[in-house]
């Protein structure tokens, strides 16, 4: 729905790459009609084989990772383009983001690492590569830095949109631990679920978020619920 604006925010850029997994609805049209070269290339259940693919797919020297349903601030634009000039000693950074939630900006809770510390998002091309099927992460070789600007962060804006993508990332994660011979057991899948939501919405302040904060932390602790009952019934019954 926001690729679109997505697209506008970044377009700075020397190019715009979207890696498509064979999209059914307007996705690849619309990227092209705003200028994005767009690369089909299958999920494979696997986030980090997509970066790594867009990696070798850039033509820059520098790379910004940014999700569809993202917007970068005119902050963080400047910050961006003052690195890439000065070419620093750092070759990787952190780029804060700031989520919304039924049209409230969040500020707690679940969120609030990626918030205040920011995830890495802005790389200079070289042997790094991404890891992970599902919550991907990079492992940068030296020190990290961190920009002040934002990426402004608009997730499923509807309990359905939420449930469906709960459903969709609970099912690769427990797939991925299932490979990894993780073992669960009914006490990890009453207790840790429950403990995750008092610590959001308890520890994290996820209740100074009002409504939303309940529903968000109330939600994120139902996908760890899923992740491990799927993985419990990976364990028993295949």
């Amino acid at each position: 729905k926001l690729i679109g604006q997505c697209i506008k925010s970044i377009d700075f850029c020397d190019e715009i790459i979207i890696i498509d997994d064979f999209s059914t609805d307007k996705t690849k049209s619309i990227a092209e009609n705003a200028g994005a070269k767009v690369f089909q290339h299958k999920l494979n259940d696997n986030f980090s084989q997509q970066r790594n693919f867009g990696i070798e797919k850039a033509n820059s020297d520098w790379v910004i990772f940014i999700d569809t349903d993202e917007i970068l601030n005119e902050d963080l634009k400047e910050e961006i383009k003052n690195i890439v000039s000065r070419d620093g000693d750092l070759s990787s950074y952190r780029l804060r983001r700031r989520d919304y939630f039924w049209n409230h900006e969040m500020r707690f809770g679940e969120i609030i690492e990626a918030r205040n510390n920011g995830i890495i998002r802005f790389i200079r091309k070289g042997k790094n590569r991404w890891f992970g099927n599902v919550h991907e992460k990079y492992i940068a070789d030296n020190r990290i830095g961190r920009l002040n600007g934002f990426i402004n962060h608009y997730p499923h804006q509807t309990i359905k949109e939420f449930i469906i993508s709960v459903n969709f990332y609970s099912t690769l994660r427990a797939k991925e631990l299932y490979k990894q011979d993780k073992i669960m057991n009914i006490f990890q899948l009453i207790f840790f679920p429950f403990g995750k939501f008092i610590y959001n919405y308890f520890f994290r302040l996820g209740f100074l978020d009002s409504s939303a904060g309940f529903v968000y932390s109330f939600m994120m602790s139902f996908h760890s619920f899923l992740v491990r009952a799927k993985l419990l019934q990976y364990t028993l019954y295949d």
